[in-house]
């Protein structure tokens, strides 16, 4: 087991086995086993269970309570446990999700129900035709609903083409914040090619509590994804206004809870979801994944400029593929340029946020369901992820103790 915290394995597995689930009594500590355990010079504690697949979905539900008592712990500022349930040898692969058995009394996933409940401080409110397009089914929200009243952060991941690893950007810097110690939601609004359910691992429908689709658990955070919902292999051929009913569903039509942060990841490109999202919710700043090649760069300049015209702050570019880093002898190439991003930002006057390399590991990552940030964080990719993410964490702070 990995590990920097000053707290022996049976401290901490003594805490957890505190917390069971009502119906079967079952703990973290029973069916988990301890992979690392580690904690920050802020006095945040990151906890790794590695717990069976099939009974990560009701092991996730655990995880609050269980954060909650490892925080009594002796100078822990706040506590984050993250599962992480590997596939085992001969099960099917992502081809083919595994899904678990529906239990007694559980609610099949259908077509959310938006009677959103007008709870919590509002922070924008649903559009006046609230009856509009809803791709997605469900009853409209009353047209003074609250739209994510307990979000206190909204961060869009945005890219101004496709292929510059916008999605992988998002999913390692949504988990890596929630390392951060910070409650983190991650919403998948590239509406035309969702994929972020399959770059997290997760199988299976969300359920509908209420009315309100709940969100998934996925290492440490929520999430919910289109692609969660519709057959993978179905192609959403919708126009501009199915696109943004589908966007403000997911908005509205989800139980999120309180958060400290949302990442938000946009479809590629400066069009009518980018318009929607602005429109619809307070967004706290941006974030720009580009490539450093010129080709990529043209397009990236775009985004900046779009979200400044719309007064949203650019937190900063991210320059992903900067080199490739040979597994074999280690040696790095440039294969589309390097430093492209970093001069960019320069000249936009925008901060630069870091850069990642080309690794192989990255791929896997994303097919196998388990970020970089948690299945190899001692890479080159994992550490520039996570000195992203702490990045981003320390701006949110910023931003959340300014208002």
């Amino acid at each position: 087991m990995a590990q920097n915290a000053p707290f022996s394995s049976d401290t901490l597995m003594d805490l957890l086995n505190t917390v069971r689930t009502p119906q079967s009594g079952l703990s973290l500590a029973s069916a988990g086993r301890l992979e690392s355990c580690t904690v920050d010079d802020g006095g945040r504690l990151t906890l790794t269970l590695t717990v069976p697949r099939e009974q990560a979905p009701a092991l996730s539900a655990l995880c609050d309570e269980a954060a909650k008592k490892l925080q009594t712990l002796p100078n822990i500022t706040s506590a984050t446990i993250i599962l992480t349930a590997h596939r085992p040898a001969g099960a099917p692969g992502p081809s083919a999700p595994a899904h678990p058995p529906r239990q007694a009394g559980e609610q099949a996933a259908s077509p959310p129900n938006a009677a959103a409940q007008s709870t919590g401080a509002s922070r924008g409110k649903a559009p006046s035709a609230a009856g509009g397009h809803r791709p997605l089914g469900g009853a409209p929200a009353a047209p003074d609903a609250p739209v994510l009243p307990g979000v206190k952060t909204i961060i869009a991941v945005a890219s101004g083409k496709g292929g510059v690893g916008k999605s992988t950007t998002a999913v390692n810097l949504a988990v890596g914040l929630g390392m951060e110690g910070l409650k983190t939601g991650l919403l998948d609004a590239d509406i035309h090619g969702p994929s972020l359910h399959r770059m997290l691992g997760t199988s299976g429908k969300p359920e509908v509590v209420e009315g309100r689709l709940q969100p998934m658990q996925a290492w440490g955070i929520r999430v919910v994804s289109l692609g969660m919902l519709v057959d993978e292999k179905a192609a959403m051929i919708w126009r501009g206004p199915m696109v943004m009913g589908a966007i403000n569903q997911l908005l509205t039509d989800v139980d999120w809870g309180d958060l400290d942060v949302m990442i938000v990841d946009l479809p590629p490109g400066t069009g009518d979801a980018h318009l929607s999202l602005t429109q619809k919710v307070p967004l706290s700043g941006a974030v720009i994944v580009s490539t450093p090649q010129d080709i990529a760069l043209i397009d990236a300049r775009r985004g900046v400029t779009m979200f400044e015209k719309v007064h949203v702050p650019v937190l900063g570019l991210v320059e992903n593929m900067s080199y490739f880093c040979c597994p074999n002898c280690g040696h790095n190439t440039e294969l589309f340029g390097h430093g492209g991003a970093r001069r960019e930002a320069e000249a936009m006057g925008v901060p630069f946020l870091g850069e990642v390399p080309l690794l192989a590991d990255i791929r896997s990552s994303g097919d196998s369901g388990v970020p970089l940030v948690i299945g190899a964080p001692h890479s080159e990719g994992g550490k520039a992820w996570r000195a992203i993410a702490h990045t981003v964490a320390t701006a949110v702070r910023a931003m959340q103790h300014s208002t």
